[in-house]
């Protein structure tokens, strides 16, 4: 494609902001977006720097100056925005959950593949130069067979019955909650760095409110909205804990939390392989660390120090940290050069990891109903 290619947005919160930015970092030009109602469109186009605000959804995935379409919406919208857009014969950037099911998510699959676009999913984890080297040395065998994989991820902005949310609704976020949201992350980053597949779940959760106060119209991320609303019934879970097993028998556990106070948005993983452990902390993505019998050292994310693979995730020389908003840009990077080229850089997450998730957080939440071990259905190769 000889010009810039033209994106548009559709949801203009914080997440919105973030692609529109990552957009223009890889080179694309923001020809419109559109939020929830004509005024909030015209004021985030001014904000964002957008050509124009649309009126609606349908009308930024009609426009013909669009070339791909970002999806940023609650997550009931998800699905339904992403085949009018596939048909449409737009490239898809679309926020997780890719879809309220399994079922859903592998429809949205196979229209992807049937309008041959390409259609991606913000795993962004996976972006960090230091998984990447984590996961090189698992794939050479420089750390021995892998055994097993465990952490957390944990948050606290749901802690008390007034912290409100629209996720907190099913209708708009889905049967989960937590694990939906950022279990999601977590599985998709252990899956990667593991290359290896989640093929069993057992699991339970917490809801630590069974009523919250409801503030009318919450928005995302938003700490004691509902102190003066009306107390509501909630099934959606604020945590989950999960042991799983993956095809190849390493075992692994994780918990996932809303309701922790302190934490932010603490993302732990540790692989525990033949030789060594590796351990990623994603508020502290600078280092990795890395434990043998002998010795344990840190690995600092210095290009001259990393594998090829870890190298090409770094943008800064070393001491010069990068963060969640440099992975943001390197995932819409390798998309954008997706569509230019037609050649799928590695690791892009694609719609099959967007499929690969919602068939867990399927799983998980059914082993939580039942108390037993469920099987996670394959509904298509993970894509690694």
């Amino acid at each position: 494609m000889s010009r810039p290619l033209k994106a548009g947005i559709i949801g203009t919160g914080f997440i919105g902001g973030v692609h529109a930015r990552a957009a223009r970092q890889a080179g694309a030009h923001l020809a419109g977006v559109v939020s929830s109602t004509p005024e909030r469109s015209r004021v985030a186009a001014d904000a964002l720097g957008a050509d124009r605000a649309f009126t609606s959804p349908e009308d930024l995935i009609g426009d013909d100056d669009i070339d791909v379409v970002h999806i940023c919406t609650p997550n009931h919208l998800h699905a339904p925005l992403a085949i009018r857009a596939l048909a449409a014969g737009k490239h898809v950037i679309c926020e997780k959950p890719l879809a309220l099911s399994a079922a859903e998510a592998a429809r949205l699959v196979a229209a992807a593949e049937d309008a041959g676009r390409v259609a991606a999913v913000p795993f962004v984890y996976r972006y960090y130069p230091l998984v990447r080297e984590a996961r090189e040395r698992l794939h050479s065998g420089k750390a021995g067979p892998l055994r097993l994989m465990h952490g957390s991820y944990l948050q606290d902005w749901m802690l008390r019955e007034d912290d409100d949310n629209w996720r907190v609704d099913a209708a708009l976020g889905g049967a989960s909650r937590a694990f939906a949201d950022i279990g999601s992350h977590w599985c998709d980053l252990a899956q990667f760095m593991a290359r290896q597949r989640i093929v069993r779940v057992s699991a339970r959760k917490l809801v630590a409110h069974p009523e919250r106060r409801r503030g009318e119209g919450a928005a995302s991320f938003t700490n004691g909205s509902g102190a003066a609303g009306i107390p509501t019934s909630v099934d959606t879970e604020d945590a989950m804990f999960v042991h799983f097993e993956t095809g190849d028998g390493v075992l692994g556990s994780v918990t996932i939390s809303q309701v922790s106070p302190g934490r932010k948005n603490r993302l732990w993983i540790e692989l525990d392989a033949g030789e060594e452990s590796l351990v990623f902390n994603q508020e502290e993505p600078e280092t990795l660390w890395c434990g043998r019998r002998e010795s344990a050292t840190i690995l600092w994310r210095d290009p001259a120090q990393l594998s090829s693979a870890g190298g090409r995730m770094t943008a800064l020389p070393a001491g010069h940290p990068e963060g969640y908003a440099s992975c943001f840009d390197a995932f819409v990077r390798d998309t954008y050069a997706a569509i230019a080229t037609g050649d799928t850089p590695e690791g892009l997450p694609t719609f099959a990891d967007g499929l690969a998730a919602a068939s867990i957080t399927d799983a998980v939440l059914a082993s939580a109903d039942s108390e037993q071990w469920t099987e996670v259905d394959q509904h298509t190769p993970h894509a690694t």
